[in-house]
Order: C-alpha cells, then structure tokens, then sequence
C-alpha cells in the first residue's frame, strides 16, 4: 500500500470532511485544491491529512463556521440494500437529517454523500449521481451527492457497466480498492470508501461555480 503525502495548501479554499473514514473522498478534494481536516469518530490512523478524532455534528456546529465547504458523508447502513441482507436498520444511526441541520447551521456551502437508496427514499437529493465507469475507473460504485447550491456545472459521461469490471467481494478487496484509487488503504478501510475522483470532480465544479459567482 502507497501511503500519499499531502501537501499543505496555506491559501488554499479550507474544506471540512465529517465521518471521513480513511479519506477517499479527502483526497479527491485535496487533488481539486482544496486544504483538508478530517472528522470521523473513530481513529483513522492512515488518514493522509490533518484529522480529529470527534463526532461529527458537534465538530460542525462549534467549527464549520470556520470552512470554505464542508463535506459530510453520514453512515449509510441505515438506508444500505446491504443492511438488510446482513443485519438491521434499526442497529445504526440515522444522522443524515441531523447531520444535514447542522451542516446548514453553520453558514457555508456544503456537500452530502450517501447510497443511492437514501436518494430513491426521498431523504437526499441527487444533484450528482456518479459511478467509478463515469471516469474510466473499473469498478461499478454508485454514490449519490447533494449540494447547497444544487448541483449544475460539467456534465459527466453516463455509466458504462462493462463486462471487464471488478466485483466488490472479500476476496478481491485489494484490486478493488485499488481500481477505486484508495491505494494507501487497508482491505477493510476500503470498504466503506468512495473514490477520489468522485469529489475531485464536485470539489471542481463547485470552484467553477464560485468563480463565476464572484467574477
């Protein structure tokens, strides 16, 4: 595993990554040039960037204030097909409506990832719905993302769930991971992961639509 060695952006726009795992999505962001803090509740000790260890929702409302845009990917077990395959809803927490609350408290644009299902279930708007296929990457991956300021921007090509692509199983947990661009991660801390192309790809669209803004 390659562990990446961040680069700290001193001027750079300031982003706010809460339940950031080990950082797939940070990383994304950092490659659209955004400088990184990483929020998760439990320890991330391959986060590449810089990390506290807190929950989430009160880290936002004591200090979301203080970010250009903040991330929030609320655990997804709740709304997941998977969770009722392999356990029950009612053993994790729903945290996207709360999270989402104290995102809007704290006054800057952010950003929402989960499963497509919390987007089929009316609980997130998919202002962007992407798969691994929309950027070349080998894996089939659906994430859905809403945003503060709706979305808009670049279009991206469709899906294109080839034959050739990698299964997400136990057995193959290293090439998947790795296909996904999550080469500094663990089998496991992959899991959960959502490839970086996917944020570096809003983190840009989002800059875009600043800069248009302010010009």
């Amino acid at each position: 595993m390659t562990q990446p060695v961040p680069i700290r952006r001193a001027h750079a726009p300031r982003l706010l990554d809460l339940c950031c795992g080990a950082g797939g999505l940070s990383m994304g962001y950092h490659r659209a040039g955004f400088d990184i803090t990483g929020v998760d509740i439990h320890p991330q000790p391959r986060y590449p960037f810089a990390f506290f260890q807190a929950d989430a929702i009160e880290f936002v409302r004591d200090y979301g204030h203080e970010y250009d845009l903040i991330h929030g990917s609320w655990p997804c077990e709740h709304y997941a097909r998977v969770t009722r395959w392999r356990g029950r809803r009612e053993d994790h927490p729903d945290l996207l409506a709360p999270g989402r609350e104290a995102m809007q408290a704290a006054g800057r644009p952010w950003v929402i990832e989960n499963v497509p299902e919390a987007a089929w279930n009316g609980l997130l708007r998919p202002d962007y719905l992407l798969c691994g296929t929309q950027f070349g990457l080998k894996v089939r991956r659906h994430r859905a993302f809403e945003t503060s300021w709706g979305g808009g921007g670049d279009l991206v090509a469709p899906c294109w769930h080839r034959k050739d692509l990698l299964a997400f199983e136990h057995k193959g947990e290293r090439a998947y991971a790795d296909a996904m661009g999550c080469t500094w991660m663990t089998n496991t801390e992959s899991r959960k992961a959502v490839p970086p192309a996917y944020s570096q790809w809003i983190g840009e669209q989002f800059l875009a639509l600043e800069g248009s803004a302010a010009a």
